[in-house]
């Protein structure tokens, strides 16, 4: 990976659900983890042999995250089938709805990346700042 490659990560949130802020973080935290994490489950370790060069990066690096917002569950997924289409690795969140959405589960936000700013740009680039 080239050093003027920028690497990021970028979590989108649900802004139609008025979460509370500690819900909000919470959530963003599971997508943020999330691609580390589901490797665990599925292989029991994580070596960074068997990530990416851009997520390799990433992790050495200072693990940069910026956090947009959609305003309806349509939005996040529509942001999700492009990011996937474009072979961007993409982790979509979905809450139990214990303590909030009265018991429904619920799509609340997603995590693109880690992976060059440009290439995550060209879906989210457009999403306002949370």
């Amino acid at each position: 990976m080239s050093d003027d490659k920028r690497i990021k990560q970028v979590i989108v949130m649900r802004h139609d659900l008025k979460m509370r802020r500690g819900k909000q973080i919470a959530q963003g935290a599971h997508a943020a983890m999330s691609f580390l994490c589901r490797r665990l489950q599925a292989a029991g370790s994580v070596s960074l042999d068997s990530l990416t060069d851009a997520q390799r990066a990433w992790l050495s690096g200072a693990f940069a995250k910026v956090c947009c917002r959609v305003d309806s569950e349509e939005e996040l997924m529509l942001i999700h089938d492009k990011a996937v289409d474009a072979g961007l690795e993409v982790h979509l969140i979905t809450d139990s709805g214990r303590t909030e959405f009265h018991g429904q589960p619920t799509r609340t936000c997603l995590a693109i990346g880690p992976d060059e700013a440009d290439k995550i740009d060209q879906i989210t680039g457009h999403l306002e700042l949370l």
